[in-house]
C-alpha cells in the first residue's frame, strides 16, 4: 500500500483507532483521515456516504465500535447490536460504492462459540451457540465480517477482517462498571491502594482464562495485514498466551503496588470459561507480538496515572 494513500481510520479517537493512527504515522503514512463523532455520525447513512464520496479514501481501518465488559454487554444488548451493526454496514457499503481499494474490518474474539475448541481456530465460527453475555456485540461483528467476505467473493474487492483478542493499553476506558476486565482491575486496585483498603473483590470465581494483547501490538499486526497482497478473509490476532482472571488480578495488584488480599465473588458471572485464539495463521505469515503482559500492564498503568492527573481519564 502506497504511503500517500488516503487512509480513513474510523474511530481514531478510541484506544484502538489512536494506536492504529500512531503506528501508521510512525511508518510514514502521511495522508490519514479521521473524524470525531460530532464531525461524522457513523449511524447516519447519508452522512457516511457523503464523506466517502467527498474524501475518497483509498483504504479504511474500521476501529469504531461501542464496546464494554460483561456488565455493559448484559445491560445494553439492543444498543450494542444496533449501534455496531449500523456503523459498520454504513461504512462498508459506502466504501464499496465509492470504490475504496481496501477495507480492514476489526471484529473481536467474542464472535466464536462459547464452547469453541481451544485454541479457537477461524473455522469454528458459527459452529455452535455464542456466549449469551455478549451475544449482541458478537452478532454485530459477525455481520460485518461476513459482509466484507461476501463483497470480496462476489465482486473481488479487497475487504478483509482481523479478529483481535482482549485488548488493553493507552487510552483505555476505565469506567468502574462498563469497562473490560483489565482496565477495570487497574482502576480498582489503584483506588484500593490509595484508600488503604485491606482487600479487593473481583467478579466471578477467578477461574476463567483470558488472552490479552497490547493495543500497540495490535496496531503493528494490522499494519502487517495492510501490507499483505492476499490476506485471509479473516484472521485471528492475539498473543497466544492465556492467564486466569485470578492470576491477572494478582499481576495487576503487583504492578499497581496494592499489598492487600484478592478475593473472588462467585455470585457474579464468569462469562466464557476460556478464550484462547489459534494464532497460527498470523505466525505463519511472519508476524508475532512483542510486548509481554507484565510490561504491557505497567505501560497501561502509567498511562492511567497520567490520564488521572491531567483529568482526561476515559470513564
Amino acid at each position: 500500500m502506497d504511503k500517500n494513500t488516503p487512509i480513513f481510520v474510523a474511530g481514531h479517537r478510541g484506544m484502538v483507532g489512536a494506536a492504529v493512527w500512531r503506528r501508521l504515522e510512525a511508518a510514514g503514512y502521511n495522508h490519514l483521515l479521521g473524524r470525531t463523532r460530532s464531525e461524522l455520525d457513523l449511524l447516519d447513512q447519508r452522512a457516511v456516504a457523503d464523506f466517502f464520496a467527498a474524501e475518497k479514501p483509498g483504504a479504511v481501518v474500521f476501529a469504531a465500535a461501542r464496546v464494554g465488559g460483561i456488565h455493559a454487554n448484559n445491560t445494553y444488548p439492543s444498543e450494542f447490536l444496533y449501534e455496531n451493526l449500523m456503523a459498520e454496514l454504513n461504512c462498508i457499503q459506502a466504501a464499496f460504492r465509492s470504490e475504496t481499494g481496501r477495507f480492514l474490518f476489526l471484529g473481536s474474539s467474542c464472535i466464536y462459540p462459547r464452547e469453541a475448541p481451544q485454541p479457537m481456530p477461524e473455522e469454528c465460527l458459527l459452529t455452535s451457540p455464542l456466549e449469551q453475555t455478549n451475544e449482541a456485540y458478537a452478532l454485530a461483528k459477525i455481520s460485518g465480517l461476513k459482509y466484507c467476505s461476501y463483497l470480496r467473493r462476489q465482486y473481488g474487492v479487497l475487504f478483509h477482517s482481523a479478529m483481535p483478542t482482549n485488548l488493553y493499553g493507552p487510552g483505555d476506558n476505565y469506567h468502574p462498571q462498563d469497562s473490560h476486565v483489565l482496565p477495570a482491575l487497574i482502576r480498582r486496585f489503584h483506588e484500593a491502594k490509595e484508600a488503604g483498603a485491606s482487600e479487593v473483590v473481583i467478579w466471578g470465581t477467578g477461574s476463567p482464562r483470558r488472552e490479552f494483547l497490547h493495543v500497540d501490538d495490535l496496531a503493528d499486526g494490522l499494519l502487517f495485514l495492510l501490507r499483505q497482497e492476499h490476506p485471509p478473509d479473516w484472521v485471528n490476532l492475539g498473543s497466544g498466551e492465556e492467564i486466569s482472571i485470578r492470576d491477572l488480578a494478582g499481576l495487576v495488584a503487583e504492578v499497581t503496588g496494592f499489598a492487600g488480599a484478592v478475593k473472588t465473588d462467585p455470585s457474579k458471572p464468569d462469562g466464557t470459561p476460556r478464550k484462547l485464539m489459534d494464532n497460527h495463521r498470523m505466525r505463519e505469515m511472519g508476524w508475532r507480538p512483542r510486548i509481554s503482559l507484565r510490561d504491557g500492564i505497567a505501560n497501561a498503568y502509567e498511562d492511567f496515572l497520567g490520564a488521572l492527573r491531567s483529568g482526561r481519564l476515559r470513564s
